[in-house]
């Protein structure tokens, strides 16, 4: 009798806590299969890269993901959230993609993000004078969420008291991302797009009675200024931008932590030779990667490694997987700050690639670079730590720590 075939799995037994083995699995038995969910999974990292960078895969719309099993759904909750989704760049294709990202682009080059260190060096003292006298924190309750949050919504000019509204708001809608939802999953997405929405239409009004120097009253600009952006656009890319402003460098900085304390040899590596944090943070995307894939549908057929994927097909790349191969990464399964190699897969590719890698790179450095310098005797506290339940999202619910 035949074994049942190898397919990605991320609800087997411990592949939330570490998902890393089952990659290598399918790397070596499935690195190219269809997903019962409806489907193609990449595992490997030349086959990743090759559809990233490839035009002719194109980034899936959300009207068309009710062509996998997946997303069989319909209501009201689900219009709302594949209406939002839609308009927002992340999911578009050029040349909306194009007009979308240029209007934002200018605030996340190199030297405008350069520009921020000074301010994410202050928001990194004040988080940790905060805890420092106590000798404990929550790292992602107490600096790892509220340094990149407070970041980019100063950018785009939502007031501080706002802020600690969109924790709950990004949580629930996180989930919005992954190739799999479940049905109570939507309905809190939705809910959270009503109450995002709502809030985010009261400020852009705001702004435009009183613009600032912010990029929320630059991008209505653009709006009064003809068919540059819409309202709708204007207020679901503004969501966009809070939602991904901070999430991925949440888990960066948390997921990068946690690499460490599980290191000491490297944190204690880090912590004698601070020249090596750039490199150190490129190591950390890699080994455990803020995201953990990502999808493309095919607008033409495509052989990819040793499968022909049709037209309109889906394929999610597993990047957490790509970035573990060892025919690209010589030991892939080991943490190494003086790895030097930045050619992992975990802000994307192609015309798609992270906008905000920039800023993550930076926040990540300034933080990790605090807290391995900072916080004497750095260890974890008691108790395993707790992820979450995203499957493109990769992070931590807490990471309880002492020093």
């Amino acid at each position: 009798m035949s074994a049942e075939p190898i397919v990605y799995n991320p609800y087997l037994p411990g592949v939330r806590a570490d998902p890393y083995p089952h990659y290598a699995e399918l790397r070596r038995e499935a690195p190219v299969h269809w997903s019962p969910a409806g489907f193609w999974v990449v595992a490997r990292y030349r086959d990743g890269t090759a559809i990233l960078t490839d035009r002719s895969f194109a980034m899936t719309e959300p009207r068309e993901w009710g062509n996998a099993n997946t997303f069989e759904y319909e209501g009201a909750a689900f219009e709302r959230v594949i209406a939002s989704l839609s308009r927002m760049m992340l999911f578009k294709n050029p040349p909306d993609h194009t007009r979308l990202r240029g209007l934002v682009s200018k605030a996340f080059t190199a030297r405008a993000v350069e520009g921020l260190r000074g301010r994410v060096r202050e928001i990194v003292d004040e988080l940790l004078s905060a805890v420092r006298e106590s000798g404990r924190m929550d790292l992602i309750a107490d600096l790892a969420y509220p340094l990149p949050a407070m970041v980019i919504a100063e950018m785009l000019g939502v007031p501080a008291e706002d802020r600690s509204r969109f924790r709950s708001w990004s949580r629930d809608l996180a989930p919005t991302i992954d190739p799999m939802i479940l049905p109570d999953q939507l309905e809190r997405a939705a809910a959270a797009i009503g109450e995002f929405t709502d809030y985010l239409v009261h400020l852009v009004a705001a702004r435009r009675a009183e613009p600032r120097a912010d990029l929320l009253s630059a991008l209505i600009a653009a709006e009064e200024r003809g068919d540059k952006l819409s309202q709708d656009e204007l207020v679901s890319n503004a969501m966009l931008l809070l939602n991904a402003g901070h999430e991925t460098t949440t888990n960066l900085i948390g997921n990068g932590t946690l690499a460490l304390l599980r290191h000491p040899r490297e944190l204690e590596g880090l912590r004698r030779d601070p020249g090596l944090l750039p490199g150190a943070i490129e190591e950390l995307l890699r080994y455990d990667s803020p995201v953990q894939m990502t999808g493309r549908s095919a607008r033409t057929e495509r052989v990819v490694g040793d499968a022909t994927i049709e037209p309109g097909q889906q394929v999610v790349v597993l990047v957490g997987s790509a970035n573990h191969d060892s025919e690209r990464f010589a030991d892939p399964d080991r943490l190494d700050v003086r790895r030097g190699d930045a050619e992992h897969l975990s802000f994307g590719g192609g015309s798609h690639y992270c906008l905000g890698a920039s800023l993550a790179r930076l926040e990540g450095q300034v933080a990790i670079g605090a807290i391995v310098s900072e916080l004497p005797k750095l260890r974890l506290a008691t108790g395993e730590p707790e992820w979450r339940e995203t499957l493109t999202l990769r992070g931590l619910k807490s990471l309880p720590v002492e020093f």
